[in-house]
């Protein structure tokens, strides 16, 4: 059996599961281009399939977009359970300088949630423009602390706090702190 046709088929249908996923959270070309660190007319060709993209770019938009790079190119539909193994945590991509993610709930196509643990440097913050997207957050600060603003109110959470919010609002993060912080970070798509 001849796998280019199968192949083909895969890449020309990357383009209309990225305009589906970026208009179900309701953004923009331009912000999901912002949000993935690509121009707004790769994005504009890469939904209308006028463009493959590279792995890299692939992995910049799946990252904006809450999304496995597996979602674009062939993720299982029952997936059922995932398990991450301590020492086999991987890393998840994301544009946020002083931000390390480690992948703790498998991949996200099939589920509504996904978690990580994050390390935050010290004095790192989420960037100039605050985020907004469907569904929630919940972030748990395991060591130091961080501050959060959502809708212009800002909240500080130490070690043993925790901060639940609905992202559609807008909010931004930073460690306001000469030392790292650790969280755990969990992200609830909306439906």
């Amino acid at each position: 059996m001849d796998a280019l046709p199968q192949i083909e088929r895969t890449v020309s249908e990357i383009g209309a599961k990225v305009a589906r996923a970026r208009s179900e959270r309701g953004w923009s070309l331009a912000q999901l281009a912002q949000r993935a660190g690509l121009s707004t007319a790769a994005v504009h060709k890469i939904e209308k399939s006028g463009m493959t993209p590279t792995i890299a770019s692939l992995m910049k938009v799946a990252a904006a977009l809450g999304k496995s790079v597996s979602y674009f190119v062939d993720e299982p539909t029952n997936a059922n359970v995932n398990i991450i193994r301590g020492d086999e945590r991987a890393k998840v991509y994301t544009s946020k300088q002083g931000l390390e993610l480690r992948n703790l709930s498998g991949r996200y196509g099939g589920f509504a949630m996904a978690g990580a643990e994050a390390l935050v440097e010290a004095l790192a913050d989420s960037g100039p423009v605050p985020m907004s997207h469907p569904g929630e957050e919940l972030v748990i600060v395991l060591e130091g602390r961080m501050e959060f603003d959502v809708d212009g109110e800002c909240h500080e959470v130490g070690a043993g706090d925790s901060i639940h919010f609905r992202s559609v609002r807008p909010h931004s993060w930073r460690n306001p702190s000469e030392e790292p912080a650790r969280a755990v970070w969990l992200v609830v798509r909306a439906s």
